[in-house]
């Protein structure tokens, strides 16, 4: 009975956050990492896991999810004409790479230096999605080969260090350079998958010490499949609720989310 006590609530909190980070993930293109890496870090940590590789875990799983999320989302997205296959295509070999070197570093650091820095990187996100302009623009196509040479990797790598699909990164990229809102979303879903294949794989095989129970590497299995199964359903409706709305309110939508998330994690880690 003490066990049921125990599971049945977690679970439903997995349900909950699980549904809140398919709908974001097709909405705004992020993967639902932004939602997933603080919500497993204050479950864990209120569970009593917290250690040292605990961000790592939560790093890990949200990576392993979004290959779940990213593939029903982009799906989603294609139906409606929305997706830009020929970048995906041209951009995959670099932003993979990068994920892997995001491995690397996230388990290289411990779970205060990984808060610090998901909590200051999200940060800088949002104040550009909710101070940029929409008319800014940095050119009015998208760069070719020697932008991606360095850009991609970066993308990958910062993307995999804090658990997200790269949306956070790809959507502002593509609009600077004069891609439709409505159709960087779309795009930066199918980052979401690209990034977290090779990094799902890597993390399966990076042990965590003290982790919580029934993780495998540093992947949380039981976390895995209750948000897998929630965000597969979820994200469609967030992608068919993206092509409803007007950029404006989505990207102040976006923009105001990410700044909850970062000024949360950062309270956690300096406070």
């Amino acid at each position: 009975m003490d066990h049921l006590t125990t599971i049945l609530p977690l679970i439903a909190i997995l349900l909950a956050v699980g549904a809140v980070a398919g709908v974001l993930a097709g909405l705004l293109g992020v993967g639902g990492g932004i939602v997933l890496v603080p919500a497993f870090f204050y479950l864990f940590n209120g569970l009593g896991y917290g250690s040292e590789g605990l961000m790592q875990v939560c790093v890990a799983t949200s990576m392993a999810t979004i290959i779940i999320t990213s593939t029903r989302s982009v799906t989603a997205h294609a139906r409606k004409g929305a997706v830009d296959w020929q970048l995906l295509r041209d951009w995959a070999p670099y932003v993979a790479g990068g994920a892997l070197l995001g491995v690397f570093l996230v388990t290289r650091l411990d779970t205060h230096a990984l808060t610090i820095i998901f909590g200051t990187l999200v940060m800088a996100i949002a104040l550009y999605m909710a101070f940029g302009k929409q008319n800014w623009r940095i050119a009015e196509g998208m760069p070719g080969r020697g932008f991606r040479l360095w850009f991609g990797p970066l993308m990958g790598a910062v993307s995999v260090l804090l658990g997200i699909g790269g949306g956070s990164i790809s959507t502002p990229m593509q609009t600077l350079h004069g891609i439709p809102i409505h159709r960087a979303v779309a795009t930066s879903a199918g980052f979401g998958a690209i990034m977290a294949v090779p990094s799902t794989t890597a993390f399966l095989l990076t042990p965590v010490e003290n982790a919580p129970p029934y993780t495998l590497g540093a992947i949380n299995i039981p976390a895995l499949v209750v948000i897998g199964a929630t965000t597969a359903i979820t994200a469609a409706w967030g992608a068919a609720l993206a092509h409803r709305l007007d950029p404006k309110p989505l990207k102040r939508l976006f923009a105001g989310f990410l700044m909850l998330v970062a000024l949360n994690m950062l309270r956690k880690a300096l406070f």
